[in-house]
């Protein structure tokens, strides 16, 4: 039976009134309009005068009617699938979904905590740990692998991430020839392009330069999923007080521009094909010059791309569940638990980068497991408070009285599994059991589960068809 797998919720946090949010898209047309974004893709800059953008060798003005045009045309939402079909993760609205990052340089090895580059077994390992924690929607690389042709490492990826999870991935192409040969890898798995179209279970994602320039590379890959009517995420990744004015609006507003002069393109290749804007929006620290993934200005702006993405009804990509300390410490936690309770309370519908550490440059499978809890505690949050006839309990009062106490009675039975959330790693017992199991911190716990979930976790297995034809797949892509 297909289930519906998503967290949808009031809106609780918001950082923009309505008149903001105007002026933030009257600037992002003038942007637009008046000093327009560089692109070095002849197809984009060919098509883009042809529909009615001003082109002066590759810098383009696009005309805020264009902009308003593609609004219209692209789709508020799109769904992803386990593979196979059996549950899906809708990405509108106001439903939120977690989800790892991709492609960092280190990863800290889960059994001696050496800081190293990534494998390809680790690309395997952190998959399967993540097909098992209830709070990780959709499946990332988590680390560009080293011990495989680099021309071919995403390649190489995808095949360790589908024989590890039946969960959704959000993945990336080297460039558009490996896509196809993404996309053949998929095919393998769903059988025909209709049903991949129908129920897919892969998106891919792209991303501009800042300040406000579209890539031949990102948009050979936009054109190429666009036509196969599949998902496509377009991320913008400024730096405010680097690649983007150090206000926090200023910034907002080239990460708009780039982010919707990517889908004018899109929904110019094929109107109404599933799309979704993102951003990984950080900020400069003016002593060391370093991006920073756990200042507050992040999650502001993180925050506010939300709130704009929805006013505009696009999905949004986001970034949280990450860290500029380096171990997986009480920084960590800090940081992680304002970004992910920021990222969910505002709505934001694909948030990745869980379990980034050292500012995005390393990923930790200790941390991903300790923000999963973190995120299971977001969304008791985020359920708020039930009133109704059961909840407020009025035949139980009566039964019970004053002076009576309600443990053993049967209200409390019938309702404290769904009204309560328990965690797998916080503790709450007291302190001479606490001392006596070791006196173990949530980070010990962290990394002794992920090693304990790499080691026992049984994913479903792909069908051996199947993963023979992916391995045929990645054997003649490599060889050519």
């Amino acid at each position: 039976m297909q289930t519906n797998i998503q967290a949808h919720h009031s809106l609780l946090f918001q950082v923009l009134s309505g008149d903001q949010r105007e002026e933030v898209h009257s600037a992002v047309l003038d942007t637009l309009e008046m000093v327009g974004v560089e692109i070095n893709c002849s197809r984009a800059l060919e098509l883009l005068k042809k529909r009615g953008a001003l082109v002066n060798e590759s810098r383009v003005r696009i005309p805020r009617v264009m902009v308003e045009q593609a609004l219209r045309t692209v789709p508020p939402g799109f769904a992803l699938y386990d593979r196979g079909s059996r549950g899906k993760r809708i990405f509108e609205g106001n439903h939120f979904n977690f989800g790892p990052g991709p492609s960092t340089t280190y990863t800290i090895d889960p059994y001696t905590g050496e800081r190293r580059l990534p494998r390809k077994q680790d690309t395997g390992n952190a998959a399967r740990v993540m097909d098992a924690l209830e709070n990780i929607d959709f499946i990332m690389d988590f680390g560009t692998i080293q011990d495989v042709p680099t021309r071919y490492a995403d390649l190489h990826a995808l095949q360790a991430i589908l024989e590890n999870t039946t969960k959704p991935v959000v993945h990336w192409g080297f460039d558009a020839a490996n896509c196809a040969t993404i996309l053949e890898m998929c095919l393998a798995v769903s059988g025909s392009l209709q049903e991949l179209q129908k129920h897919p279970f892969l998106a891919i994602f792209a991303c501009s330069n800042s300040p406000l320039l579209l890539t031949r590379e990102a948009l050979e890959k936009l054109f190429f999923i666009a036509e196969k009517n599949l998902p496509f995420v377009y991320v913008s990744a400024p730096t405010a007080g680097s690649t983007t004015p150090v206000t926090l609006a200023g910034t907002l507003v080239v990460t708009l521009a780039e982010c919707l002069s990517g889908m004018v393109i899109h929904q110019l290749v094929r109107e109404g094909a599933p799309f979704a804007i993102g951003g990984v929006m950080g900020a400069s620290d003016m002593q060391t010059m370093a991006m920073s993934y756990g200042c507050p200005e992040f999650n502001l702006m993180n925050t506010a791309l939300a709130e704009m993405a929805r006013y505009y009804g696009i999905p949004l990509w986001g970034t949280a569940g990450c860290t500029d300390s380096k171990a997986v410490d009480e920084q960590a936690a800090a940081e992680a638990t304002a970004s992910i309770m920021m990222s969910a309370m505002s709505g934001t519908n694909m948030i990745h980068d869980v379990g980034y550490i050292e500012g995005g440059n390393s990923s930790s499978l200790a941390m991903l497991v300790m923000c999963d809890e973190i995120i299971g505690y977001t969304r008791r949050l985020a359920r708020g408070i039930r009133v109704d006839d059961v909840s407020l309990a009025l035949e139980a009062i009566k039964r019970v009285g004053p002076m009576g106490e309600f443990v053993t009675d049967r209200h409390t039975f019938e309702n404290f599994k769904e009204e309560l959330w328990f965690p797998k790693l916080m503790d709450r017992h007291p302190y001479q059991r606490w001392a006596a199991d070791g006196s173990r911190t949530m980070g010990s716990k962290a990394a002794a589960r992920a090693r304990e979930l790499i080691e026992n976790h049984k994913p479903a297995a792909l069908d051996p068809k199947d993963a023979g034809k992916i391995e045929e797949i990645v054997a003649a892509a490599s060889s050519r």
